[in-house]
């Protein structure tokens, strides 16, 4: 009965986990999948426990992957606790949490719970297969215009609910369906390609499984192109040949018909959606071999089934920030060579390394929690020792294979499932494990470990426990409600959290301010602080306008409170010290106190320091030195302060060229000073080489 409920388990997480996400939360994909695979370790863990406690020993099943797996949890848990950030190393970057070391532990338990119980592979499989199918139907409309999770979020049967202005988030032009991310679904549908095509050579001779199974194929490889992600199509393409390479040489049995249905299942999607590279695609259009044999005067052009070209759009190609945040990884690693950073602080620590190259790309605000390269990640947060142990799993697992190929009967089932686990690997080279990848990353080896030995440990009846038994089972089920109550209530927290946020987008930061504090309320979690401390210190400058002073005093006293802890527990999270500057702008509103523009300036260089590259840091410093200007009675001091300023902004300037918001700032600024002429040029070089028609530039040449 207990190898059922398990076995039923990771039936329900490999089932639900790719499917799961929820408006509701601040993070709509990854963090609800998280939590979900959370309470689902919790319940394997408890029922494997009780199995344990009936049957009066241990059962756990030693495998040939013991030690890879004890060296990397080992370096994993190392650098978590030499973190930057021990909390982000433990719990994970707010909002996705995979990768921190809560998430190793949960992966590496549901690989042990794997192998030690008695769980139906094939079913498991199946399952996996029936998920994936419903995630490819879910993204079928948004191709055309009607998503369906905007139906389901918002009520429209369209693609409005997307921002628009980024090609991740337009689904009619890059698919993502549950999974959040177009590369996020084509890695996770290239594990599950494999997957299909176990079940299609293993059905070869039922022609309703067979027709069935090569249906599932077209669809799930058509929807990789639909997402667009390389990385995914050319994992797909590399599986494919070492499958056929191996199926060709070793296995043998019906080849010719097994290509004939691979060829049809990977050329019958391109011929339609095309791959989205232009090179390639144009061999794919009637209209190019037409005009070969045609001879025209005037040449069409080829139809263009690709992506608008980054140029056109002004967005910077994909892999050239890709090489300059590699760049950046390198660098930290050089820096921290040992055992990195900490687990999952990469978001942090990569601003002391980030290139000014970065700077130039349509992505330089952008908040990089990870490398966009899973070994980069690993070598950047987690050392040279984290790294060397994350490859030692995998070298590992891939001799297993070898191992077992050589022994094994069912050569299918391992080619299948270990191409499959491959594709992770190319994937993962130009992006991170999410958490249904993590979930195949660490489970095929389990999955390919267990093949069809799994031998049966007899459960005992309920009627044979002792007292002592009784007690540790209400010790089990205790600490699995109290484990389940606090998912339920990190649940809860960002709910609020998400809510306070929603409000803060729009300014309305009384409301925010309100859920911040219900989220505190349910977990003192940093970014809740951070947020709740911004929200107050605007209320400050709010109160203060309306005449109530003393109230602007309290805010006032309350959210420096939150953020003199958040700067002193995390000193090296540059974002909290950035809030810190920002609040006090809004204290010197309230108490025009030059004081707290210096405590500003103060943050913003311990921030300068975290961070040297980014231009917003000295542009504040010029709008401080500038305020101050204008508060100062002293000559001397207003020529120093604006000395400074200028300073500052040819510092922005300096660092990203292109930044046309700190040369106009630098026009107002000279402007301000009496600087006419120069103030003059930088408004014309403004309009010469940004934009002809900017309003606000012509206003101030008036």
């Amino acid at each position: 009965m207990i190898d059922q409920i398990i076995s039923f388990l990771y039936s329900v997480l490999f089932f639900i986990s790719p499917l799961i996400m929820t408006k509701s939360t601040s993070e709509l994909f990854e963090f609800n999948k998280m939590l979900f695979i959370y309470a689902a370790t919790v319940l394997i863990a408890f029922f494997w426990l009780l199995k344990m406690v009936i049957n009066k020993k241990i059962i756990l099943k030693k495998t040939p992957l013991d030690i890879p797996i004890v060296l990397f949890f080992s370096s994993q848990t190392i650098s978590s606790i030499f973190s930057i950030d021990f909390h982000a190393s433990i719990f994970g970057y707010y909002g996705r949490f995979n990768g921190g070391l809560l998430s190793i532990i949960c992966y590496i338990l549901l690989y042990y719970g794997l192998v030690s119980n008695v769980i139906n592979i094939e079913k498991l499989l199946k399952w996996i297969v029936t998920s994936s199918s419903l995630v490819i139907l879910w993204a079928i409309p948004g191709h055309f215009g009607h998503d369906l999770t905007c139906l389901l979020f918002t009520g429209k049967f369209n693609n409005s609910c997307w921002d628009n202005t980024s090609l991740a988030f337009r689904p009619e032009l890059r698919a993502f369906s549950t999974l959040g991310q177009p590369n996020w679904l084509g890695a996770y549908l290239a594990v599950a390609f494999f997957i299909g095509i176990y079940f299609l050579i293993k059905n070869l001779r039922g022609r309703k499984y067979l027709i069935l199974n090569t249906f599932y194929l077209i669809l799930n490889f058509s929807m990789i192109l639909m997402s667009r992600s390389r990385s995914a199509i050319g994992a797909v393409v590399v599986g494919l040949i070492l499958f056929v390479g191996y199926y060709w040489f070793f296995i043998k049995i019906n080849i010719k018909k097994i290509l004939i249905i691979l060829l049809l299942v990977s050329i019958l999607p391109v011929t339609f959606f095309k791959t989205g590279e232009e090179k390639i695609d144009k061999f794919l259009n009637f209209e190019t071999y037409k005009n070969i044999f045609v001879k025209k005067l005037v040449i069409k052009p080829p139809t263009n089934y690709a992506l608008p070209t980054i140029n056109s759009i002004n967005i910077t190609e994909s892999f050239d920030i890709r090489k300059i945040v590699w760049e950046g990884a390198w660098k930290l690693a050089s820096k921290y060579p040992i055992f990195g950073t900490g687990v999952e602080t990469f978001a942090y620590s990569y601003n002391f390394v980030r290139p000014l190259t970065h700077n130039l790309t349509s992505e330089w605000d952008y908040v990089y929690n990870k490398a966009h390269n899973e070994y980069f990640n690993y070598l950047a947060t987690t050392g040279f020792i984290g790294l060397i142990s994350y490859l030692l799993l995998i070298i590992a697992f891939m001799i297993l294979v070898v191992f077992h190929l050589r022994r094994d009967q069912n050569k299918l089932f391992i080619l299948s499932l270990f191409c499959g686990w491959l594709t992770i690997l190319i994937t993962n080279f130009f992006g991170f494990s999410t958490t249904t990848i993590q979930l195949f990353f660490f489970l095929i080896p389990a999955l390919i470990i267990m093949g069809n030995n799994n031998q049966q440990t007899e459960t005992k009846k309920f009627e044979k426990v002792n007292i002592y038994q009784w007690l540790v089972i209400f010790v089990l089920i205790a600490t699995t409600i109290y484990l389940l109550f606090s998912i339920s209530v990190y649940y809860l927290a960002d709910v609020n959290y998400s809510y306070g946020l929603k409000y803060s987008k729009v300014n309305d930061q009384q409301k925010a301010a309100g859920y911040f504090e219900k989220a505190l309320k349910l977990r003192q979690e940093p970014v809740y602080m951070d947020r709740f401390s911004s929200s107050l210190a605007y209320l400050s400058a709010v109160a203060n306008i309306q005449k109530e002073t003393e109230l602007a005093k309290q805010i006032i006293s309350l959210s420096d409170t939150y953020n003199r802890k958040t700067v002193q527990d995390y000193p090296k999270n540059v974002f909290y010290w950035k809030t810190r500057a920002k609040n006090m702008y809004y204290f010197y509103l309230v108490t025009n106190n030059p004081n707290e523009l210096i405590e500003g300036i103060n943050a913003l260089k311990t921030a300068e320091k975290l961070y040297p590259t980014d231009p917003k840091i000295p542009y504040s410093m010029a709008l401080y030195y500038s305020t101050l200007y204008d508060a100062s009675t002293d000559q001397l001091e207003k020529d120093s302060l604006m000395k400074s300023s200028l300073e500052e902004i040819d510092k922005s300037i300096s660092l990203k060229s292109n930044y046309r918001e700190a040369y106009l700032f630098k026009g107002q600024l000279l402007k301000k000073y009496g600087q006419i002429e120069e103030a003059r040029k930088i408004f014309e070089y403004i309009l010469k080489n940004f934009n002809a028609k900017d309003a606000e530039v012509l206003k101030e040449l008036r």
